[in-house]
């Protein structure tokens, strides 16, 4: 059955194998961002319309399948579930269906989702886009020590929590973030900046982090297209 809930195809079925988005836009504006590339949208429209979706009469239908039950859904790809400034109530919404049915859903944001913590438990995954760079390359989204302090709540109500380094920015803010803040966070996937020039050393900055994350005991990817630089 067709429906908001897809399979994710390429470098993004590293993150899960199911997902919904929610949003038309995002209004973060980070200047990596793939997604308007994706849709075939300017910049422009991308960020400065952000409309939710009307998805959650055929999410529904999706769900009753019972098809979902027991599996994960990752919020979101071509957006985010928590577009600052924005009423995120179109998320809670989601959400709701989503645990009804019994499934469970994994959270990518740079936006505030505290208010949904409620809805969540320890089947779910709560995560935060960390990419060293910045709030210059990311002037829309939540100051990065609010997004590190909700990780940190969520883990204390014992919800699952994880950091995309994706894409890493600056190699040695990361490096700093997983060895100081890794008793927050209980799974990072870390991956290159992609289709944009970088003056980061990747197979070394690749096999430093892997080191890193193995001398911590933490639950890590290494995404795809960083790997390869690793073996080169």
């Amino acid at each position: 059955m067709s429906g908001p809930i897809y399979e994710p195809r390429g470098a993004a079925k590293e993150y899960g194998d199911y997902a919904v988005n929610i949003y038309t836009g995002c209004p973060h504006r980070c200047w990596y961002c793939f997604a308007p590339g994706v849709l075939h949208r300017t910049v422009e429209e991308f960020h400065g319309r952000v409309e939710p979706r009307n998805i959650l009469v055929p999410l529904e239908r999706q769900l009753d399948t019972g098809d979902y039950a027991g599996k994960t859904i990752h919020l979101c790809f071509t957006c985010d579930p928590y577009p600052t400034g924005y009423d995120t109530t179109p998320t809670r919404e989601v959400i709701k269906r989503i645990k009804a049915a019994g499934a469970h859903v994994q959270i990518l944001t740079k936006g505030d989702g505290s208010r949904d913590f409620d809805l969540l438990d320890g089947g779910d995954w709560y995560g935060m886009t960390l990419t060293g760079g910045g709030m210059k390359a990311e002037p829309g989204a939540m100051p990065i020590p609010l997004r590190l302090e909700q990780l940190a709540m969520a883990k204390e109500r014992g919800i699952k929590t994880w950091v995309s380094f994706e894409p890493v920015l600056d190699a040695h803010h990361v490096l700093r973030l997983i060895k100081d803040c890794n008793d927050i966070f209980d799974r990072v996937k870390i991956g290159k900046l992609n289709y944009h020039p970088s003056d980061i050393e990747w197979p070394d900055f690749g096999r430093r982090a892997e080191a890193l994350c193995q001398e911590l005991g933490l639950d890590y990817t290494i995404k795809e297209s960083l790997r390869r630089e690793m073996e080169r």
